[in-house]
């Protein structure tokens, strides 16, 4: 049976974008506040290191702002700061995660620009290589084998604070169908310093399946036949409406954007398509993401992920899907069922695109990682209530499934009991702990009071956040938005799977 899908590390969402390595702990929330943008941030982030805003996002509880580190104008690798400023009137708290830097570091570059992009892309190669003599390992789909990775846009110069001060080029690597990674080169000596996956493999109207032909059709039985269109699946098809269209012939609107080189096009807005049709992924994946952002947008959320979501459907002949912070683009695979099929795929994946833009840089660790599967699962059998009419609310991917797993089919499970005593080390095990505590949080508040508390809590992750740091950011939220008795209730919920702790 195949290894569960990945669905892209979201280990450094917006590492090139705040100049961040996926990486260590951060400073306590009651670190000093940020310097205005342009200035001197001072001794406690060493030497000239100012602070540059990147986004500001405004969540129910409050206005969350990040700023990332730069030394003498280069972005600081993992030097982020990032102010909470609660709508309760209350002081703000800050996160400061800026490495300290030495004011005497030389920044001018023995290794040139050129040099490092070729050190980058023998990187790449050498993890796709071993990614490769890994297939089938527990918990990873690794890269696919054909074209060699290709070095995306320029190397960029940057400084690493810390405890091993240096100038580097951080250099990113695109390989087909395995997302994107990302090396660190000593800009002085040409060594490499890191090497870091950005993003990894998991898998991913009009008519669309609604949530998918097994749930629908409530059928363990089906199953791919190669991309057919066969009887047995007509009563899944279902003709929905695409809201929030912006072209007049492609499938591009408000909140999601079709990049396929063959996107499909309609003047008439019409795309009826069978499985067995190119486009019918694509209408599905532009249909998925649309709705769960309309479904935020409903209960409260107006500033999470609010932008067209690129994707690309049948994007590579591998069993996978993944969301790729360096592009901010959703692929998916066509192994088996073809991903974007699957609605709880897409939702899995769409996941993963509303954590980084919640949290630039989330998913740092293990534990960060976990709670990023655990979130995309939860997200996908949250949105899944209202459309599966009762059927095993708790299976993830049912129609997916079909191709790695023996009936009933499910990619992984939100109704588990495990606790963190159960940890493998494998995010996708680990994502199992959080989501099921999310589901019982679902079960005990009602499902929009739930999402609401957890989509809220993300919005005060850290990049590194902990299984308890979360957990009591879900508790935190609890309280903010529905009182004490209520917040008391999903403690006990975490404290009971050993997810509430000290910070």
């Amino acid at each position: 049976m195949p290894a569960p899908k990945r669905a892209l590390t979201a280990a450094a969402s917006a590492a090139l974008l705040l100049g961040l390595l996926p990486a260590t702990a951060v400073a306590a929330a009651s670190s000093p506040a940020p310097a205005p943008v342009g200035s001197t941030a001072g001794a406690a982030a060493g030497g000239t290191a100012d602070l540059q805003r990147v986004r500001t996002r405004v969540s129910l509880t409050g206005t969350h702002t990040w700023y990332r580190q730069l030394y003498r104008g280069l972005p600081v690798v993992d030097g982020f700061l990032v102010r909470h400023t609660p709508r309760n009137g209350k002081a703000a708290t800050v996160v400061d995660g800026r490495r300290p830097v030495p004011a005497g570091l030389d920044v001018r570059p023995a290794v040139t620009a050129g040099r490092a992009r070729t050190a980058g892309l023998a990187a790449a190669a050498r993890l796709a290589a071993q990614d490769g003599a890994q297939r089938g390992a527990p918990g990873k789909r690794p890269l696919p084998g054909g074209p060699a990775p290709r070095v995306s846009g320029d190397a960029r110069l940057s400084v690493v604070g810390g405890a091993h001060p240096r100038l580097v080029w951080q250099v990113v690597t695109r390989t087909a169908g395995g997302g994107s990674i990302r090396t660190l080169v000593d800009a002085r000596t040409g060594s490499t310093v890191a090497v870091t996956r950005l993003s990894d493999g998991f898998r991913g109207t009009g008519r669309v399946f609604d949530p998918n032909p097994v749930a629908a059709l409530r059928d363990q039985r089906l199953t791919d036949r190669g991309n057919k269109d066969y009887p047995r699946l007509a009563g899944a098809y279902r003709t929905v409406a695409l809201d929030d269209l912006t072209d007049r012939r492609l499938l591009i609107g408000r909140w999601a954007q079709d990049t396929n080189d063959d996107a499909v096009s309609s003047a008439r807005h019409r795309f009826l398509f069978h499985r067995d049709r190119p486009g019918f992924e694509q209408v599905s994946a532009y249909y998925g993401i649309t709705t769960a952002q309309r479904y935020l947008r409903s209960i409260g959320f107006t500033d999470a992920n609010a932008e067209p979501q690129r994707f690309a459907a049948d994007a590579f002949a591998d069993d996978n899907s993944y969301y790729d912070p360096e592009t901010d683009t959703i692929s998916f695979g066509t192994g088996g069922v073809d991903d974007a099929e699957d609605l709880e795929v897409v939702w899995h994946e769409y996941g993963h695109a509303v954590q980084d833009d919640q949290s630039p840089g989330f998913g740092a660790t293990e534990e960060a990682g976990a709670i990023g599967e655990g979130f995309g699962d939860y997200l996908a059998v949250t949105l899944s209530v209202p459309r599966g009419k009762g059927y095993d609310r708790p299976c993830v991917a049912d129609w997916d499934a079909t191709s790695y797993t023996d009936a009933p089919h499910c990619l992984r499970r939100t109704d588990t009991a495990k606790t963190v005593a159960d940890r493998t080390g494998e995010v996708h095990d680990d994502g199992e702990i959080w989501s099921a505590a999310l589901w019982e949080v679902n079960r005990t508040l009602g499902r929009v009071q739930a999402d609401r508390v957890i989509v809220e809590s993300q919005f005060y992750y850290r990049p590194d956040t902990t299984f308890a740091q979360a957990a009591q950011n879900v508790v935190g939220a609890a309280r903010a938005l529905n009182g004490k008795a209520a917040a008391d209730r999903v403690a006990r919920i975490f404290a009971k799977r050993g997810l509430l702790g000290k910070a």
